[in-house]
């Protein structure tokens, strides 16, 4: 038996019926032209799998020590691995459109992972339209983190189509071959042989430093709840009840949508902002209109909650590696621009606040920080004392196009965890050339939650307003090539974002036509107003100027409504 490290065991912990604590996701893949739907799903029928030859913890089941379930937490090998009972197949009723596929990930990412057994399930799903398929894998969080969930989805995906790999991705083949791709190697334990004395003076002088690091980053962390530290926002520091701060069910709601690189690439550049910035100013611009069309924007800013990785460079293992910063989501602003400037600085401040620690110090810093959220959940108060409003994370994911046995991967959408006080968790992928979008949120606090993907898309639009790439009066300025972008794509990012883009050219013919009926009303008036006074003049002496005016006025009527064909408004 492995004892379970705290920050890992934690998740365990808040573990309930309602709050299942398992992250995962769904990657889309298209079929090779050559190949027969029926003959590739057969060939993934993997032989007899044994819990020895998995990656740690994956062929490993929970158990607990004498203390119970109170107690320190373990790992113990699965004697009895059933490779059937964690391996499964889906098929979509027809027509297999991406609405029932979000309907049925929905339905398996709300019940709990059995913890008699290795916490994981991987899901291949058939049925979608279009010659695709999807694989929906679900793990404990206990068990992985969002980079390390990554790192196990690229161990059976290859740059090249022609590669073929029938192992599981939590294989210990699959991930020797990932390493090998990668260029790593696993880590050594280190022995020094350098004299004792010189090991003990660094050893202490490590421990000294560490201190004075954490102690200044614990005073600038609680300076922040008496305004003495800038723009850094801090856990329950004027954190507004709204109705994602609540209790949840145990019931999910998973929507997912692309949006391309290069489009919030060039909002970087035009602003000075990351991709991180645009990212929380979208979802801040998504947040505000969702709870503004509820009528419940609070007067003070949401809070995010924004993971960062602190897993070293070339450490491809499992477990978490995981801090955060708090985003001040400025929803209080009405301007986008000042919006966007204020979480620029919120995310500069928390940067700067980790910024002098070693990963190891901000792994201690972040476990000291936490413990309050711990003891929140644990006792059932986390809704009436939410630390934050919501978890935006965004998990970097490879940069190129791969494929699974020839199978063209399309997207990798992810699947996170919510709790009580956050009922909505959006976190995103950053794949080739998208940024791939998964919002999960609690069925029964959060209706009509598949509206946040409109939302993301206006949000984006009004950066993009922002950085001068699109102006107010004429939004079609690079609009076309979007929708055109969009209908070419049969993957999930295609349906909605032609769905945002109508809605933008929906805007612009409705401009136009406001603009030809305010000439043709110009030239009409003109014309009109030469007519009525050849007729005022010839027939001043009979009528008097009240008829004149009346006639004159009927008859302009008459002409604008035969011109127009609408009449005049």
């Amino acid at each position: 038996m492995r004892r379970i490290d705290l920050s890992d065991a934690a998740f365990l912990y808040a573990e309930k019926r309602e709050t299942p604590m398992h992250v995962g996701g769904v990657s889309l893949y298209t079929l090779p032209d050559d190949v027969d739907e029926l003959d590739f799903t057969e060939a993934l029928q993997l032989g007899p799998t044994g819990a020895k030859d998995l990656r740690r913890p994956f062929g490993e089941f929970v158990s607990t020590g004498r203390a119970g379930p109170v107690g320190p937490m373990y790992w113990e090998e699965d004697d009895h691995f059933d490779l059937d009972y964690h391996f499964r197949h889906s098929a979509l009723p027809k027509p297999g459109r991406y609405r029932e596929l979000f309907a049925l990930v929905s339905r398996l990412h709300s019940t709990l992972l059995d913890r008699s057994r290795p916490l994981w399930e991987l899901h291949v799903i058939e049925g979608l339209q279009n010659r695709q398929f999807a694989v929906y894998m679900k793990m404990h969080h206990a068990a992985i983190d969002g980079v390390a969930s990554m790192q196990l989805a690229q161990s059976i995906c290859s740059a090249d189509p022609s590669s073929r790999c029938y192992d599981l991705p939590m294989s210990q083949t699959a991930y020797k071959r990932h390493l090998e791709a990668m260029g790593a190697g696993r880590k050594r334990r280190v022995v020094p042989n350098e004299n004792e004395l010189r090991v003990v003076a660094d050893a202490l002088k490590q421990q000294f430093d560490t201190s004075i690091h954490l102690f200044g980053a614990l005073r600038r962390f609680g300076g922040a709840f008496f305004g003495r530290s800038g723009n850094l926002s801090v856990p329950w520091h004027n954190v507004p009840r709204t109705s994602i701060n609540t209790r949840v069910g145990g019931a999910r709601r998973f929507v997912a949508q692309s949006w391309d690189m290069p489009r919030v690439k060039a909002v970087c550049e035009a602003t000075g902002g990351t991709v991180n910035d645009i990212v929380l100013a979208m979802c801040s611009g998504a947040l505000r209109r969702y709870l503004k069309g509820h009528h419940e924007l609070p007067a003070h800013s949401l809070k995010a909650m924004a993971p960062v990785s602190l897993r070293d460079k070339g450490d491809y293992g499992a477990g978490n590696a995981v801090g955060f910063i708090t985003a001040n989501l400025a929803t209080n602003v009405e301007d986008p621009e000042k919006r966007f400037r204020a979480i620029q600085d919120s995310m500069q401040a928390g940067k700067a606040l980790l910024q002098g620690l070693s990963n190891r110090e901000a792994l201690i810093f972040m476990q000291l920080t936490q413990i309050p959220a711990l003891l929140t959940t644990a006792l059932g108060l986390a809704a009436q004392f939410p630390a934050f409003s919501t978890v935006i994370s965004n998990v970097p994911g490879p940069r190129e196009q791969l494929y699974w046995n020839g199978a063209s991967l399309d997207g990798i959408y992810p699947a996170s965890i919510v709790f009580d006080g956050f009922a909505m968790n959006i976190t995103l992928v950053s794949y080739n050339q998208s940024l791939d979008f998964g919002i999960v949120a609690c069925r029964r606090s959060l209706p009509e939650v598949q509206r946040m993907i409109d939302y993301l898309e206006e949000a984006l639009v009004e950066l993009e307003e922002v950085a001068g790439l699109r102006t107010r009066k004429n939004r079609s300025i690079g609009g076309k090539k979007a929708a055109s972008k969009a209908k070419s794509r049969a993957t999930a990012r295609g349906k909605v974002k032609t769905n945002a883009q109508g809605k933008v050219k929906t805007t612009i013919k409705a401009k136009t036509k406001v603009k030809s009926n305010s000439k043709t009303k110009t030239k009409t008036k003109t014309k009109t107003k030469t007519k009525t006074k050849t007729k005022a003049k010839a027939k001043a002496k009979a009528q008097g100027k009240a008829k004149v005016k009346v006639k004159a006025k009927n008859g302009t009527q008459n002409k604008m409504k035969a011109k127009t064909g609408s009449g005049s408004k």
